[in-house]
């Protein structure tokens, strides 16, 4: 094991040990020129990257200008429909260095807030090489491109894997850093860059450590839609919705109350809120900082899983499996620092709401999915007796893929 060392402010220690040995969506917006929040700015990654461009639609759209607004994704994972009509779209991924240059030399980006990362734990113990690619060279090379193009601010999509097994909880910011998976190292290699670019760079910089994100915009316009859900409210909540067959849990026998993994829940729209805090913070002249997200508040994996059942009325199967690699027992954050220094202020901390207002994305996107269904059933239908009418007609071109997605915004 190589050992990890690196500067960050506010005294913390960048411990942590680097093991010998699924690709996240990039999402780029630069702009928003508004009331809300002035001057042009830059985002990248597809979970709370999309809830983001949530907000931005229904928030910041009516004083949106063509070009206030630039978005960047490889959509890997991630969904064009995502994006709102005003806002420039363009195909690419945050470690094409060419590319990057030709927008920043375009825009005049005032701030980068960077999501994209590979994050699953486990894949990351399985492929560290591509993770560590996507999260900290990827990061290096936008980091390079925001000195040399003299960007001031830069907000971090930062984890909780961090910390390891934390010998506190909740967890503060000053706690060692002592990552035990590559996902939490790659995460803690980028803050080490960060505080060694801004010490002899003009950069302040916001790094944010997410605990467990979850739940889905309250007004339906965001939830997680990708093919393979990794989040345990996510997989539940198909469970319960007869879209799984059960489900698993990987671990019961942990130093914890039921013997199963504590995590500290946070909905979505707190999380977006945060880091719109953090742009303003660097804006209002804060110095770099690094901040969990989290409520102070954690719940065991069966204390979820019953919620679940209780909030659905539904039953269903829960397999009890052996640990997984990279798992910790307990993660809780400690959020005196985002609440103090940012003004953050959550407004959904409760793990009932989280779990409804995620049943309730889960059914919408089940009923956009059987829409679908039956207009492909018409079509082929339509496309059927058009052959039968006229044998001579080639009804190919209309069974194209239908795009009947609403303005919900996707995450994942």
């Amino acid at each position: 094991m190589a050992r990890l060392r690196g500067r960050a402010p506010h005294g913390e220690r960048l411990v942590g040990k680097v093991p010998q040995g699924h690709w996240k969506t990039t999402t780029f917006v630069a702009g928003l020129r508004s009331t809300a929040l002035t001057a042009p700015c830059v985002i990248d990654g597809p979970m709370n990257g999309n809830a983001f461009l949530a907000y931005v639609e229904q928030v910041l759209a009516p004083t949106l200008k063509p070009g206030d607004v630039v978005v960047l994704d490889n959509l890997s994972s991630g969904f064009r429909r995502a994006v709102p009509d005003n806002v420039e779209f363009v195909t690419g991924d945050c470690g094409d260095a060419t590319l990057l240059s030709t927008l920043f030399d375009r825009h005049n980006f005032d701030a980068i807030i960077h999501f994209a990362a590979s994050i699953v734990v486990a894949e990351s113990v399985t492929d560290p090489l591509g993770t560590y690619r996507n999260n900290t060279e990827n990061a290096c090379t936008l980091l390079e491109c925001a000195i040399q193009h003299r960007v001031p601010r830069f907000v971090l999509s930062s984890t909780a894997a961090v910390y390891g097994e934390p010998a506190i909880s909740p967890v503060t910011e000053t706690a060692q850093t002592s990552p035990i998976n590559p996902y939490g190292c790659s995460k803690l290699m980028v803050e080490c860059m960060l505080a060694d670019v801004a010490s002899v760079h003009p950069l302040c910089y916001a790094a944010l450590r997410y605990f467990n994100v979850a739940g889905a915009d309250p007004a339906g316009r965001a939830g997680q839609s990708g093919a393979h859900a990794t989040h345990l409210i996510k997989i539940a909540v198909q469970a319960a919705l007869g879209r799984r067959d059960g489900m698993d849990i990987f671990g019961s026998d942990y130093s914890t109350p039921d013997g199963s993994c504590v995590r500290d829940y946070t909905h979505v729209s707190d999380l977006v809120a945060a880091h719109i805090d953090a742009l303003r913070y660097l804006r209002g002249g804060g110095q770099s900082i690094t901040c969990n997200v989290g409520y102070a508040r954690g719940y065991s994996v069966f204390e979820v899983i019953d919620t679940v059942k209780r909030v659905s009325g539904a039953d269903f199967n829960v397999r009890v499996k052996a640990r997984r690699p990279g798992d910790p027992a307990s993660l809780v954050a400690s959020n005196d620092r985002a609440r103090a220094e940012l003004g953050w202020t959550p407004k959904h901390d409760n793990l009932e709401t989280i779990v409804r207002q995620a049943l309730a994305w889960e059914r919408k996107l089940g009923l956009e999915s059987a829409a679908d269904r039956g207009a492909r059933e018409a079509a082929v239908q339509i496309a059927t007796s058009s052959r039968a009418a006229y044998p001579s007609h080639d009804p190919s071109a209309s069974l194209a893929p239908l795009d009947l997605a609403s303005k919900a915004i996707a995450y994942d």
